[in-house]
């Protein structure tokens, strides 16, 4: 799936959970943190999802790599904080939000580190570098997979090449 913004990202829009749950938990007036904590984690939190989105924005897929690993990094100071409060007594009226937020911060690392995986492998360049020679060939070879698989689906279904590549799409 090609996603068009970064607001339709399910990684970016787990990030804004993250974030949300962290200023639930810090804009309560009976949470006892001190400023420097609460700047601190507010501004990790949120780091998630704006590098996820300048990543995005940016147009190649080295400098996307470069800030989803800046904010996977972001996604584990968060939950460093939240590891460190748990373990602070005068957290402990709180340790029930604080423990539900960790989950969230985790599952942005691991979506972010599945997506950097998975451009590691890419051979896509980005954006910046789609010239029209390039979207020409990329549509051709659409139309060339297309036409292909419209003919073996016109052969009948014990014909070797028909077997051989419907084989082959229950292997991937």
């Amino acid at each position: 799936m090609t996603y068009k913004r970064f607001e339709d990202l399910p990684v970016w829009q787990e990030a804004i959970r993250l974030a949300e749950r962290v200023f639930d938990l810090t804009e309560n007036p009976k949470f006892p943190c001190s400023h420097s904590l609460r700047d601190q984690i507010e501004r990790s939190s949120m780091s998630v999802s704006d590098n996820i989105a300048e990543g995005f924005e940016r147009g190649t897929t080295n400098e996307l790599l470069a800030f989803l690993y800046i904010a996977r990094g972001s996604a584990g100071e968060t939950r460093s904080k939240l590891r460190f409060m748990e373990r602070r007594p005068r957290f402990a009226p709180f340790l029930r939000e604080i423990v539900a937020i960790i989950p969230i911060a985790e599952s942005c690392s691991r979506q972010i580190r599945a997506w950097a995986e998975s451009l590691q492998e890419s051979p896509i360049r980005g954006q910046r570098h789609l010239t029209q020679a390039v979207r020409r060939t990329q549509e051709q070879k659409k139309q060339a997979v297309a036409f292909q698989k419209t003919l073996l689906a016109k052969l009948p279904p014990d014909h070797p090449l028909r077997r051989q590549a419907e084989e082959g799409e229950s292997q991937i």
